[in-house]
């Protein structure tokens, strides 16, 4: 903005179009007298920056204000945002500032996120990776379907024990691949063997119990046919459609 002089036309300009305005914190670019403070960019001085730029909108009579406090590292960022929720009502942009790539990036935002959205902590986020904007979105989408703050399809898999008869890796891969365009409240279930396969099966909205060769296909937790292993992810698929088109879910006990 260009110091407090500007502010106070800052925020009469925002003010009269409706615009919010950000108040940004980050670990790679705080106030030099706050670093030095607290020797170094710790939590309270992240979240004393936040309070401070916050109190100098309000000064000027600006109260439509959302505080994004990030660093690029998961402890620093969780311990910022919950000593700013302690002492502000001014809600909370989260993210991991330079999360980096891969599933470094994505474990790293996912964590982060997770613990303060569970905590309660939050209005909206951001992922933040070195990799295409959609990659971002689709990670921040799965945050808030496994906290079950969104709804969509959810898939559950088995990671393949030895008790697994089958190679169920490339039905679970078919069968995400064919549900991603799917935009319904749906879990559905790929199983790999006949000892915690059913029960999955049953619990999902569809799901299928697999054993040597075969696969049987549960829907609303009942059983509804048996078929060959290689006919699985179709079966499944084509059921997650008709599901689909007459409203979404059918089981009772379907937790998506």
């Amino acid at each position: 903005i260009g110091g407090r002089e500007h502010l106070g036309a800052v925020a009469e300009a925002a003010k009269a179009r409706g615009i919010p305005i950000r108040v940004g914190v980050n670990a790679g670019s705080l106030e030099r007298d706050l670093a030095e403070a607290h020797a170094g960019a710790t939590p309270e001085a992240l979240c004393e920056s936040a309070l401070r730029n916050v109190a100098l909108l309000e000064e000027v009579g600006f109260a439509d204000i959302v505080v994004s406090i990030k660093a690029s590292d998961v402890p620093r960022t969780v311990a910022a945002n919950r000593l700013f929720a302690q002492r502000s009502d001014v809600p909370l942009h989260l993210g991991i500032t330079e999360a980096g790539f891969g599933m470094a990036g994505v474990v790293g935002s996912a964590i982060g996120l997770g613990v303060l959205l569970h905590e309660g902590i939050g209005d909206t986020i951001r992922v933040s990776l070195t990799e295409p904007p959609e990659r971002e979105v689709e990670v921040g989408i799965e945050v808030l379907k496994a906290l079950g703050l969104r709804g969509g399809v959810r898939l559950v898999s088995c990671p393949t024990c030895g008790r697994c008869k089958v190679d169920l890796r490339p039905v679970a891969e078919a069968v995400r691949e064919g549900l991603h365009d799917l935009d319904t409240d749906l879990t559905v279930a790929v199983m790999g063997c006949e000892v915690n396969g059913p029960g999955e099966a049953r619990e999902a909205d569809i799901g299928i119990a697999s054993g040597a060769g075969k696969a049987v296909l549960f829907v609303g937790g009942e059983r509804r046919q048996t078929v060959p292993i290689e006919r699985a992810a179709e079966t499944l698929l084509a059921e997650a459609r008709r599901l689909a088109s007459v409203g979404g879910a059918s089981a009772p006990t379907a937790r998506g």
